[in-house]
């Protein structure tokens, strides 16, 4: 593998994508939803609970793109999986590494690729005034037998199928048998769920009674007449195209937020006693750096004011978060998450805000919106410093008035939400670069609680490991009876880069490899963890000092490039370092050549 993806790449437009894809560890019945430059929307119908990779574990993809039929290799992290009461299982993978060029075939197809249209039963002058409709803005596929029309909509990628021709009985047929399979939910893994079908287009004839029909029931998308201007055709593809979007966007969205739900529910569950602590709410938090975040936390719960929270990813926002809803007098409502780096601007403003119906393509009911919803309770914005400026000025009038208007309407709903903000940047770093509006900075700012890293307070590692045992000794119905001291060394002497995040994943996949009553060795963990243990006997060479400190600061050195995709003038930047002086200790710890 080679081409890595750096962790602080911009965000990328995500696009419909619906192909098989086989993955590594194994994956019954995965398919792509949708795919940017730096991660891919996953659903699986595995055959097992425990099967294929967990949150925050390395998956390897496979796959290959529409049309083109380039295949791609990548290796890649499960940010987030939700296994839903049925038996589909969603995910979402940040890419990390591409195979060669693989990820220069990504692009290409990214920046390349338009609204794919499968043309069913069209005549040679249809197919000629559909071509010259949608030219350079959407790519048709003519088919004139049911098995190629099948095959062409199972590649995955048709947003929309126009139905034309000029037999009324042949057209229809084919709209009831779509009908039909759409109905039944595959859940074997041979194609993606219904609601991700290719929206029909109807160009062909039939009594206006039928087509009412057909709309009325969502058979068909829009029914345009035998004979449709080309600017009306081209409106109802490019309608079909976005409607497609929101519906895919809106389905994950849904399945995170149930996902999301469900974790909070069975946390506050679940929450064992803190370790010789004062309860819960402090398990793991032995430092005095955290100790005074916990001070703060406790401090401004029971007030209604707007918090920030500042730390890099994986430090344990959401949980202070969630610590913060509880000591606050509003734990009997429940704190609402929302990712504002996940969506784009339109669909994050519906999510939040809400919208009526009518108010876009999609847009086929009301929907209240997460301030509604959280109404009493918490909202929790994480990665806030991704929302755009018109954005930020509707969340500034909520923070101030607690006016909420959704999307498209002219009703106002005044609601009582407690605000709780988090961001991996410094945002004042952002306001002073005009990326951020200083005015909900301002806002927000009103008490700001900063959490150091994992790496800052090595003494919480044994604490945090041990609360994370317990928690899916519970949740996995495992019996795992401890760590033993060379685990416990393995843990401490690891430079987590993924903080308390990467933590609780290495926790909860050595209670998930235990046997019944066994301690957690190194044998249970990652080897990446266990090759990390340096020898702790200082009679020895490899456990002098300096040996020590050139462990360290190779392990440094290592993470800085690697968050910087090999960058040496960035990694050198965030080290506080000269480049030079950083390029001659790179290679001699051999991390970087000049090539």
């Amino acid at each position: 593998m080679t081409r890595p993806v750096s962790a602080y790449a911009p965000r990328s437009e995500r696009k419909p994508l619906y192909v098989k894809v086989v993955t590594q560890p194994a994956l019954h019945g995965c398919w792509a939803v949708n795919i940017s430059e730096t991660g891919i929307g996953l659903i699986a119908t595995p055959r097992a609970s425990a099967e294929g990779p967990r949150e925050g574990e390395e998956v390897e993809l496979s796959f290959s793109l529409p049309d083109s039929g380039e295949h791609i290799r990548v290796l890649g992290d499960v940010r987030w999986r939700h296994d839903a009461s049925g038996a589909v299982t969603s995910l979402g993978v940040i890419f990390r590494t591409f195979e060669g060029s693989d990820g220069v075939k990504l692009a290409r197809y990214l920046a390349t690729t338009h609204v794919q249209v499968v043309v069913a039963f069209a005549s040679e002058l249809e197919a000629r005034a559909v071509r010259a409709a949608l030219e350079g803005h959407a790519t048709p596929h003519f088919a004139s037998h049911l098995e190629e029309i099948y095959a062409l909509l199972s590649r995955g990628d048709a947003a929309a199928l126009l139905v034309c021709g000029h037999e009324e009985e042949q057209s229809l047929a084919l709209v009831q048998q779509l009908a039909l399979r759409r109905a039944e939910l595959d859940l074997s893994g041979a194609g993606p769920p219904s609601d991700l079908a290719s929206r029909i287009v109807y160009c062909a004839p039939a009594a206006p009674e039928r087509l009412v029909a057909l709309f009325n029931s969502g058979r068909i998308f829009r029914a345009l007449g035998q004979h449709p201007t080309p600017e009306a055709l081209r409106q109802a593809v490019q309608d079909a195209g976005r409607e497609h979007g929101v519906r895919t966007e809106q389905w994950r969205m849904a399945l995170e937020l149930e996902r999301n739900l469900l974790r909070e529910r069975a946390l506050s569950q679940a929450l064992p006693a803190a370790p010789g602590g004062r309860g819960g709410d402090e398990v793991g938090f032995r430092s005095s750096a955290m100790q005074r975040v916990m001070e703060m936390v406790r401090l401004v719960a029971p007030h209604r004011v707007a918090v920030l929270l500042q730390g890099e990813t994986g430090t344990g926002k959401e949980v202070l978060a969630r610590i913060l809803h509880r000591l606050s007098g509003r734990g009997d409502v429940s704190l609402v998450a929302q990712d504002c780096g996940a969506l784009s601007e339109t669909l994050l403003e519906s999510e939040l805000f809400g919208h009526v119906k009518g108010a876009f393509t999609g847009a086929v009911a009301d929907h209240p919106g997460l301030f509604v919803l959280a109404n009493g309770g918490t909202i929790f914005l994480d990665e806030i410093e991704n929302t755009t400026p018109n954005l930020q000025s509707k969340l500034l009038r909520v923070l101030e008035t607690g006016d909420v208007r959704p999307v498209g309407g002219t009703q106002v709903r005044h609601v009582d939400v407690r605000v709780v903000a988090a961001s991996n940047k410094d945002l004042g770093e952002e306001v002073r670069a005009g990326r951020f509006r200083a005015d909900l900075f301002y806002r927000l700012n009103s008490f700001t609680i900063d959490i150091p890293p994992l790496r800052d307070r090595p003494e919480d590692v044994p604490e945090l490991a041990r609360y994370f045992l317990e928690l899916f000794n519970r949740s996995l119905k495992r019996s795992a009876s401890g760590i033993s001291p060379d685990a416990e060394n393995a843990l401490r002497a690891h430079v987590w880069a993924g903080n308390v995040r990467e933590l609780r994943n290495v926790m909860e996949r050595a209670v998930l490899l235990s046997r019944p009553g066994e301690v957690v060795t190194q044998r249970l963990l990652p080897p990446a963890l266990s090759a990390a243990v340096p020898v702790r006997n200082e009679h020895s060479g490899d456990g002098s000092l300096r040996a020590r400190l050139e462990r360290v600061e190779r392990e440094l050195i290592r993470e800085a490039l690697e968050r910087h995709g090999g960058v040496l003038r960035r990694a050198a930047v965030a080290l506080g370092m000269d480049p030079v002086t950083l390029g001659r200790r790179a290679r001699r710890h051999g991390l970087w050549k000049p090539d």
